[in-house]
């Protein structure tokens, strides 16, 4: 075989002059437990929200297919995969069948940059010995792995946009505009939360990141002042068009939205992003602001220590877990939005807190990089936010007067 060069930052595994086929099958075993695990995580995903709300609302929930119901998931799949394929006579066929896989892919590659474990005891960088080869456990860290992320979630706003536009008809067209207008609004508060946790951690790389997160005190829900976690928990809510925010999909709409016209499993591929995405940006969430695979340790006691390398993942669980439970929380609890309400939270509260709170941020990080004294530091710290305040003071006062000339002059139709 040929030698290669080796490949930098994606895994330490291929950091080898040649390849041979230990590497070789340590990826493709990586492959096939990314697959696995997105495919079962949101059939779980999908029963687990329909336990809980129906136990929230004293119901029983599926309990017959299956132990549990645990089945049921699995039997609405195998329903919709054999249900006629309906293509409306008046659709652009190529875009109308190529739109759920645009939302569909994305959702499975964020998987491939979230580490899923490793060790993280006593100060190390969470790589693990297999087969006698150095890696780690995610299929891929490149040196960009947060914008890679963005850009999977950026790319899924085409599937809905065209999704409404190939369907040939107007009310999947409103409806794809409407939630493309909501996902677009709420990523710009999403990657200002997000510049956040990159100027505290000081890279791109989602195990760098972690890595940055050693101790419960740098954990950057901590470390940034938990408002960018907020804004990011929020935006992010949002954006997967999930409840209080899942506008297009409401009862109350003419149509289902952006989807009316799909049928059989291109209508299913649609949910099982929308679920997978739950389940992937939970693990995003976790990985940015509460140390991902890192151990919460009481004292020095490791909870699950005896799980050796794999304590990583189960901490990473535990932690995503948490987060589809506050998921489903809200989707039994929380009133739905108007139309208006959720631009105004995305525009007038979300963006402008977000971009706020990085500017006072990186004022504080410029400080501590030039070795300021301590009365200088409480100086730009007071600046700082007498600056926001000012900032706040102004921009209200705008809101104020555009909602008076907007009453003033009625309603534009």
């Amino acid at each position: 075989m040929t030698a290669m060069l080796p490949i930098p930052a994606v895994d330490p595994v291929l950091d080898t002059e040649s390849w041979w086929w230990e590497p070789l099958a340590i990826v493709g075993l990586k492959v096939l437990v990314v697959f696995v695990i997105g495919l079962v995580g949101t059939m779980f995903m999908v029963w687990f929200e329909r336990k809980i709300v129906a136990g929230m609302q004293n119901r029983i929930g599926p309990d017959k297919a299956g132990p549990f119901g645990l089945l049921q998931t699995l039997a609405d799949g195998i329903k919709l995969f054999f249900k006629e394929d309906l293509i409306p006579e008046r659709s652009d066929r190529f875009v109308f069948k190529l739109a759920p896989f645009l939302a569909f892919v994305p959702a499975f590659l964020i998987w491939s940059v979230i580490p899923l474990g490793g060790d993280f005891s006593d100060g190390r960088d969470g790589t693990v010995e297999w087969f006698g080869q150095i890696t780690r456990v995610q299929l891929a860290d490149p040196p960009v792995g947060v914008l890679l992320v963005l850009a999977l979630s950026s790319i899924a706003v085409y599937g809905v946009m065209l999704a409404g536009w190939s369907s040939g008809s107007k009310y999947p067209l409103l409806g794809s505009v409407r939630a493309s207008a909501q996902m677009i609004s709420y990523e710009a508060a999403l990657g200002l939360s997000l510049a956040t946790v990159l100027m505290a951690a000081g890279t791109l790389s989602t195990s760098g990141i972690v890595v940055a997160q050693d101790r419960l005190t740098d954990w950057h829900l901590l470390s940034t002042g938990v408002v960018p976690f907020v804004v990011f928990l929020i935006a992010m809510t949002a954006e997967l068009n999930r409840p209080p925010f899942d506008l297009v999909e409401a009862e109350q709409e003419i149509v289902g939205g952006f989807h009316t016209e799909y049928s059989s499993i291109r209508f299913a591929l649609f949910f099982l992003a929308e679920f997978m995405n739950v389940i992937s940006m939970s693990a995003l969430l976790v990985t940015l602001f509460l140390g991902g695979p890192q151990p919460l340790l009481i004292g020095s006691f490791d909870l699950f220590a005896v799980l050796g390398p794999f304590g990583g993942t189960a901490w990473l669980l535990l932690k995503v877990f948490l987060f589809l439970y506050v998921y489903v929380w809200f989707r039994a609890t929380l009133p739905r939005l108007r139309y208006d309400q959720l631009m105004d939270l995305g525009w007038k509260v979300l963006i402008p807190v977000a971009l706020g709170w990085f500017l006072l941020l990186a004022a504080l990080q410029l400080g501590r990089d030039n070795d300021l004294s301590q009365v200088s530091y409480v100086a730009l710290v007071i600046l700082c936010l007498i600056v926001l305040g000012l900032g706040y003071l102004l921009f209200t006062a705008a809101i104020s007067v555009a909602r008076r000339n907007r009453d003033r002059e009625g309603a534009a139709y």
